[in-house]
């Protein structure tokens, strides 16, 4: 079974985004499968990044730190593929054939380009042809399985359509892919507004917690969250959703359930609650940050990163191979 899923080199990684993702990657590279174990392709989604103007200092930079959080937060690169999508040309080049297969009216009912684009009079045509290159990564290497967010799920139809398109007029050229949605009780809100999701680019920096803020900043986070007057630690997703979101945040750092945590914290206060949920990120945190600080300069990372581009080139080579057979490309 071959799994892929990416993530976009946009800033400092937090806590929705390990909970929801990457801890589900390192988990599905173990995964028993029949005849062996799953076949992780992880990638750092560069490409994706420059649909809106990036720096290009930083963004390599950022390219490095979220390849270096991959093997931190547990990805091992001897059971999983880890790489940068801009490494593999083959990425760019099945992004062009499907999109001479897709449609601008699918294009144009995509979710999220109409919140990205909203109050633009424009927008980067890279903004909405973006769907197609998420559906070239996932093709390309004959993915079976994508794990990602419910709010990516409208773009995996979109992937499953324009791979039975294509096979329709062809025969079998792609595998179509079945998404994986990650668990709902990962989800992860906002510190300052539960009705929001945690966000990278949200402007309260203390409206999140990154994998590799320093112990204060995770305190502060923290102890300024939104919660209620009512003074009761209970799980009330519609009556009580800062408390509920603080619950699943300690529930997914620290292992009890959600009925555990609601025992354990019957009768006590929101200040003692949210200093022991302090302690628990912290505590489950600082192995991420430790192993970050040592693989990042590191050698190691720049030998993981040209390994799993030629691992990568070699199954994206094959795929191409076959797609420009099909479509009469090339000689």
């Amino acid at each position: 079974m071959r799994i892929f899923s990416g993530v976009q080199p946009t800033g400092n990684i937090h806590i929705g985004n390990y909970l929801g993702a990457l801890r589900q990657f390192v988990e599905l590279q173990d995964e028993a499968v029949p005849g062996g174990r799953a076949e992780p392709f992880y990638c750092v989604v560069d490409l994706h990044a420059i649909t809106v103007p990036k720096d290009p200092a930083q963004l390599r930079e950022n390219n490095l730190d979220v390849a270096a959080l991959y093997l931190a937060v547990g990805i091992d690169p001897k059971k999983s593929t880890v790489f940068i999508q801009s490494d593999v040309p083959g990425h760019a080049e099945l992004a062009w054939v499907l999109m001479c297969n897709t449609y601008t009216g699918e294009l144009s009912r995509m979710t999220q380009f109409k919140e990205k684009s909203r109050g633009n009079e424009s927008a980067p045509a890279g903004l909405f042809t973006y769907p197609v290159l998420m559906a070239s990564d996932i093709l390309l290497y004959d993915s079976d399985v994508v794990p990602v967010g419910h709010d990516q799920k409208q773009h995996i139809e979109l992937c499953r359509d324009v791979a039975i398109r294509v096979n329709n007029r062809f025969g079998d050229v792609f595998v179509v892919p079945e998404g994986r949605f990650l668990k709902e009780g990962a989800r992860v809100m906002s510190l300052d507004n539960p009705l929001a999701k945690m966000s990278k680019s949200a402007e309260n920096q203390l409206s999140r917690i990154s994998l590799l803020d320093d112990e204060a900043k995770i305190r502060k986070a923290i102890m300024k969250s939104t919660t209620d007057s009512e003074g009761s630690i209970r799980y009330d997703l519609e009556n009580k959703p800062g408390v509920t979101n603080l619950i699943n945040i300690y529930s997914a750092l620290s292992g009890l359930s959600v009925e555990a945590v609601e025992r354990k914290y019957e009768g006590v206060g929101y200040g003692a609650f949210k200093n022991d949920l302090a302690e628990v990120a912290i505590d489950a945190l600082t192995p991420i940050k430790k192993r970050f600080d040592e693989i990042r300069p590191s050698e190691e990372l720049k030998a993981v990163l040209r390994d799993g581009a030629e691992r990568a080139n070699e199954i994206a080579a094959r795929t191409m191979a076959r797609v420009k057979g099909y479509f009469g490309l090339g000689k």
